[in-house]
């Protein structure tokens, strides 16, 4: 679905945002689809990089196929160059077409025709489009996000058009039981940086690639919009914010929910967001009799999203591996609630504790425990003084690690720069 036009980002430069210098590269963001309105992350790195002056293009595979977007996305200078007719299925004359635009333009064709040979139809012809993309808008470095289908194109590409490459590995393309691990593997050696998002990650997928060359950024929030809130907050109000899937958990915070009502507690839960475990979610709003404490909310902007967070007297976030071995990474909307000053309970999983400390900056209890998540979000909602702490440490440990100017200052340091591809 086309973007409305007074939305899409502009396809202009101006004249004063060239390099600051020769040796800055020029960037090529390959992304399955761009914008994708639950990726905020990859919004606000691009708009961060902006800040610092580099130059960037976005190459995206698909055409987005979602009519919402967030505020933000009319700040991005960056041109977007959809290859949508590549991704999927692409007729033999989209290839046959892709390889006659490469041809005599792409200074690694020969050399690395057999990278492109391996690959299945849609998933050559994309690197064949996004190599010679990289060579007609004079890019020098190629980053994708997600370490599947959009690495892969990024890797080959790279190689065709003779220039460096890097990768983000987030949670569901590295953790899920149905991943090809094959293909992982080749793209984090394959490239010259694998940036991942927590110690636990860089720890994982280097046991899955030895020779790869894997560092940590922590994804990172723009503090001027994310401002300790200060103001009222709703009285026992707990938010929760996801797409409604397994590994968000959302199910056990009904559980506890139910078991907090069956108390006697009045607190209410605002969920927001919206995916195929919906219809199930609100079955079992139905059966355990909290209808009147759930307010399901479905997806919304990123700042009235943020509204409710604000609002919340606390966040829960019950994550867990999902029984196809999905999981999150480190959710965005815990660094935006730790932010924010809404204290967390959350679990163990993956890179959260790197962010909530149990006991100084939120509270962890067990996944799948809705005993333990009731129990933690009571002496949270009865201790105004345990929330205070909770959200001074909360906000003092966004700013030491998650503050995305100095982050992405971090990322630019690996952009342009050779490794020891395998």
């Amino acid at each position: 679905m086309p973007l409305p036009e007074n939305r899409l980002p502009e396809n202009r430069l101006p004249e004063n945002r060239l390099p600051e210098t020769p040796t800055r590269p020029r960037v090529g963001y390959v992304l399955t689809m761009f914008p994708r309105f639950s990726e905020t992350f990859v919004l606000t790195e691009l708009l961060a990089l902006e800040a610092r002056g580099l130059e960037l293009r976005v190459l995206s595979l698909r055409s987005p196929d979602d009519g919402r977007f967030h505020a933000a996305l009319g700040d991005l200078r960056a041109p977007v160059t959809y290859l949508p007719h590549l991704a999927r299925s692409p007729k033999g004359s989209a290839v046959w077409d892709a390889l006659r635009a490469a041809h005599g333009r792409l200074p690694g064709l020969a050399a690395h025709l057999d990278d492109v040979l391996a690959l299945p139809a849609e998933t050559g012809a994309a690197a064949l489009a996004v190599a010679t993309e990289a060579v007609a808008q004079g890019l020098t470095h190629l980053h994708a996000h997600f370490a599947d289908t959009p690495a892969t194109v990024a890797r080959v590409a790279a190689r065709l058009a003779g220039i460096t490459c890097s990768l983000t590995a987030h949670a569901k393309d590295v953790f899920h039981d149905g991943l090809d691990a094959d293909a992982l593997r080749a793209n984090l050696a394959g490239v010259d940086t694998v940036v991942t998002v927590s110690d636990f990650h860089v720890d994982h997928l280097r046991a899955l690639a030895p020779t790869a060359h894997v560092v940590r950024v922590y994804n990172g929030l723009d503090l001027d919009r994310f401002a300790l809130h200060t103001g009222r907050r709703a009285t026992r109000t707990v938010a929760a914010v996801g797409r409604l899937v397994p590994k968000k958990g959302f199910d056990v915070l009904l559980e506890a929910t139910a078991l907090l009502a069956r108390a006697g507690d009045p607190l209410r839960v605002h969920l927001v967001g919206a995916g195929a475990e919906e219809e199930r979610l609100r079955g079992l709003v139905a059966t355990l009799g909290i209808a009147d404490r759930v307010d399901l909310l479905g997806p919304l902007p990123q700042d009235r999203m943020l509204q409710v967070v604000a609002d919340a007297t606390l966040l829960a976030a019950p994550c867990r591996v999902a029984a196809d071995g999905n999981r999150d990474g480190l959710p965005t909307v815990v660094l935006e609630a730790l932010a924010l000053g809404t204290p967390c309970v959350t679990t163990p999983v993956t890179g959260i504790p790197e962010a909530v400390a149990d006991g100084r900056s939120g509270a962890l209890v067990p996944e799948d425990d809705p005993v333990a998540l009731a129990a933690a979000l009571r002496e949270l909602l009865d201790d105004p003084g345990l929330r205070a702490s909770y959200a001074a440490a909360g906000r003092a440990r966004v700013e030491e690690a998650f503050d995305t100017r100095t982050n992405v200052a971090l990322l630019e340091r690996h952009f342009g720069v050779a490794g020891v591809p395998a």
